[in-house]
C-alpha cells in the first residue's frame, strides 16, 4: 500500500471502487481530478457520466488505465483482484483500502481528506456518519439473515462490513459465526426473525419473497437497499432517513 502525503496540485486520480468514487466527489474533487472509474461507479450520476470507464471492479482494463496516466489509483482489498492491482503497482502509486468497521470508515474518509486537502469536508462527513448511527438500542434484538445472492443462496458472515452495519442498526446476524459469504439453504433461515434481501449484487425482487416464504413461513422478509448496507465512505452519512424508515417499519411488525 502506498501512503500518499497531502498534495497541493491537481492530481489525476482513478478510483476502482464505486463507494470511493462517490466519496471523492463528495469531498469536492472535480472531473479534472477524477479521470477514471469503474462501470459500477454510479454516484453522483451527473459527475460520473463525465469520467472515463476503465472496466469493472474485477476486470480492469489495464491498458486504458495506463493511457490515462494517473498520479494515484485507489483500490480496495476485497473489491478488486489482487493480481490486477499488483500489476498496476509496477507503474503507479496505489492506495489499497480495507474497510471492515465504522472506525475503518472514519479513518478512510480522514485519510482521503488529508491527501486532497479536504480535511474540513471529511470531518463533516465523519460527524454526520456518527450522527446517523446514534440509534437508541431496541428492546428486542432481532435475529436477522442478510442474503446477497441466489442460485446458490449466499449470506454474510460476521467478519464482513455488511454484518457490522447490521449490528450498528440493532440486528443480530444469524450467521455471525460464519466467515465472509457462505452458501446456505433456505432451511437454514428458519431460526431467524427477519430475512433481509439485498437489492445488490443480486437484484432481489418481490417474486423472490414469495419463493422464500414458501419455506420460511414464520419469518418477516424485506427487500433492502444494498448500497445502504455495503457502500462505505461518505455514502453512509446520507442513509439516516432510510435507516430510520426501515427500523420503524420493522418495529411495527414486531
Amino acid at each position: 500500500m502506498f501512503i500518499f502525503e497531502r498534495v497541493f496540485f491537481i492530481m489525476r486520480v482513478i478510483s476502482l471502487v464505486p463507494s470511493i468514487t462517490e466519496s471523492l466527489f463528495d469531498l469536492d474533487l472535480s472531473t479534472d481530478e477524477i479521470v477514471g472509474r469503474t462501470k459500477f461507479c454510479i454516484h453522483p450520476k451527473d459527475c460520473v457520466d463525465k469520467v472515463e470507464v476503465i472496466g469493472g471492479t474485477k476486470n480492469l482494463n489495464i491498458d486504458k488505465i495506463k493511457s490515462l496516466k494517473p498520479d494515484l489509483i485507489i483500490a480496495n482489498k476485497e473489491e478488486n483482484v489482487k493480481e490486477q492491482v499488483e500489476e498496476l503497482m509496477k507503474d503507479f502509486n496505489i492506495l489499497v483500502t480495507n474497510v471492515e468497521t465504522l472506525e475503518d470508515n472514519y479513518y478512510l474518509i480522514k485519510q482521503l481528506g488529508h491527501i486532497f486537502g479536504k480535511e474540513e469536508k471529511a470531518q463533516f462527513y465523519n460527524l454526520k456518519t456518527y450522527e446517523v448511527f446514534d440509534i437508541p438500542e431496541s428492546e428486542k434484538r432481532l435475529k436477522a439473515a442478510y442474503l446477497i445472492w441466489k442460485n446458490p443462496y449466499m449470506t454474510v458472515g460476521g467478519d464482513t462490513f455488511i454484518s457490522r452495519i447490521m449490528e450498528e442498526l440493532g440486528f443480530e446476524n444469524l450467521f455471525k459465526n460464519e466467515k465472509r459469504y457462505p452458501e446456505i439453504q433456505l432451511e437454514d433461515l428458519k431460526e431467524s426473525d427477519l430475512i433481509l434481501l439485498s437489492s445488490e449484487p443480486f437484484p432481489f425482487k418481490e417474486k423472490h419473497i414469495v419463493e422464500i416464504q414458501e419455506v420460511c413461513l414464520n419469518q418477516k422478509i424485506k427487500i433492502v437497499d444494498g448500497e445502504a448496507f455495503s457502500w462505505y465512505g461518505t455514502h453512509l452519512a446520507k442513509c439516516g432517513a432510510y435507516y430510520r424508515e426501515l427500523l420503524d417499519e420493522i418495529k411495527f411488525h414486531f
